[in-house]
């Protein structure tokens, strides 16, 4: 069973923390690792070997920089597989779904690749006799992620990788229940070469939350998780001056007219709800059904919902693992309860699951849900696990008045074979990522991964310009010059 280390000042330290909490991987119910809570004494040291080594770093010239993240992109494509499996033993996914997480954290180091170009300023002369002006970006410094449990391999590649190129160095504490990810990923960072200081990692949970909150040389801080959390960290490191993007929770609709491809989007669907055990931020878990589109739709997601083969990633053909633990199985079969309770028929029932060979894991399978009332708490409340919630309207106007109404704004979705209807949509529906005929409208690194409503609290987003503009700070330099030039020569 291994044991957690932190990783600071480019070197590996053995945290001295009395306290220690254990790594279970979800499908078996095993301890696999135990992790340290680290506390402010274990921050502060990787705070200040950051802040020791930036002014280095942020002098070496950016397509030096990049040298290191080409080296370290080839180094994730090279041990994906390795990485894949730790994701699955201790998140649960399928091995699919781990590599094709990993496959988004490289998109993300390619184009930060890129940051020559992204990073360049502007200039303009003569913007009065003899007289210049240009803007700049530089680092904002020491910066840290928060990271969530769900996607430990790609969400700190949302920020990492820009942050680097752009001069600025970093702290990553991962989710104290999925630390082996970054275990095996810090071990290729050790392997590029990164000078001492530039990149570190603590373990630890809200002790050590709250001391990179207070740090006063982390001037930036990045976070995915919950809107209660994400709203908590958001006031906490802007109260103390500093950057903070803090991605929240969600309840993504998808809006389901009667002139969809049917079958593309019960599988679409189906994929997007019951895939990583409903356990993304992005995850359909809320569908709208329109006029005639209700019936044909319930009948193809229910007969899908209940062919998933359900089991360990590990093993062949299993296309959903578990929840990430046994309090979250617990809390979403709560849920399942209270909407049933509140009047929804459980047409396809996942409670009670238990997988022959791993009766310990925190199993759940595909729930679907009809009759689920608009303003009830099931209707509200982010369950993030594989349950399906359906509603049914008579049309657009009202289908887009109930995704609307929700307090969440991270994606909405539409299936329809109709171009006014998608433009209609895409325009008037409040989320920050929109599909048409997609049910999991994830950017690509180049576009930021939006975010609106309680689904986001700060300014600019994870990935592409947007993760370049919060990882630099702007300067202009208005600079005057002699009128007559000949004078000097």
């Amino acid at each position: 069973m291994e044991t957690i280390k932190n990783y600071i000042n480019g070197q590996w330290i053995e945290a001295a923390e009395a306290e220690y909490a254990s790594v279970i991987n979800p499908a078996t119910g095993e301890e696999v690792a135990r992790t340290p809570l680290c506390g402010p004494e274990v921050v502060d040291a990787a705070a200040q070997a950051a802040a020791a080594a930036l002014p280095a770093w942020r002098r070496t010239p950016a397509q030096d920089r990049i040298q290191y993240l080409f080296k370290l992109r080839d180094l994730l494509k090279s041990h994906q597989d390795e990485i894949a499996r730790a994701i699955v033993i201790e998140a649960g996914k399928t091995f699919d779904e781990a590599k094709a997480e990993m496959v988004r954290a490289i998109e993300n180091v390619e184009t930060a690749c890129g940051i020559p170009m992204m990073m360049k300023g502007e200039i303009a002369e003569d913007i009065a006799p003899g007289i210049d002006e240009r803007m700049l970006r530089q680092p904002v410094g020491v910066c840290a992620t928060i990271c969530p449990f769900n996607f430990p391999g790609m969400i700190p590649f949302w920020y990492l990788p820009y942050a680097l190129a752009c001069g600025n160095t970093y702290v990553i504490k991962p989710s104290e229940k999925v630390p082996l990810t970054m275990q095996v990923i810090f071990r290729l960072i050790d392997q590029v070469g990164f000078p001492a200081g530039v990149v570190n990692m603590v373990n630890g949970a809200k002790a050590a939350v709250d001391a990179i909150l207070d740090h006063p040389a982390i001037r930036a801080v990045t976070f995915v998780g919950s809107s209660p959390v994400a709203r908590y960290i958001y006031l906490r490191a802007a109260e103390r001056g500093k950057r903070v993007q803090a991605q929240g929770g969600a309840k993504n609709p998808v809006v389901i007219l009667p002139d969809a491809d049917m079958d593309m989007a019960v599988r679409i669907v189906s994929d997007s709800a019951f895939g990583c055990a409903g356990q993304r931020c992005l995850a359909v878990s809320w569908v709208v059904t329109v006029d005639q589109a209700r019936q044909p739709f319930l009948e193809r997601i229910c007969e899908s919902a209940r062919s998933k083969v359900v089991g360990y990633g590990l093993d062949q053909g299993v296309q959903m693992g578990p929840v990430i633990s046994q309090a979250a199985r617990e809390r979403i079969e709560g849920l399942i309860g209270v909407g049933v309770r509140d009047g929804a028929q459980a047409l396809v029932d996942g409670r009670g699951a238990l997988i022959p060979g791993y009766e310990k894991g925190s199993f759940i399978r595909p729930t679907v849900l009809d009759h689920v009332q608009p303003g009830s708490e099931l209707s509200k409340t982010e369950i993030f696990g594989p349950v399906l919630s359906l509603t049914h309207v008579n049309t657009l106007e009202e289908a887009l008045e109930l995704v609307n109404a929700g307090v969440y704004g991270n994606q909405a979705s539409i299936f329809t074979a109709s171009g006014a209807a998608a433009r209609r949509f895409s325009y008037e529906a409040q989320a920050g990522n929109i599909g048409i005929n997609i049910g999991v409208a994830a950017p690509m690194a180049f576009f930021p991964f939006s975010g609106w409503k309680d689904s986001f609290f700060g300014d600019l987003h994870g990935q592409g310009m947007d993760a370049v503009e919060f990882f630099t700070q702007k300067k202009v330099v208005v600079e005057r010059w002699p009128k007559d030039w000949s004078r000097q020569f």
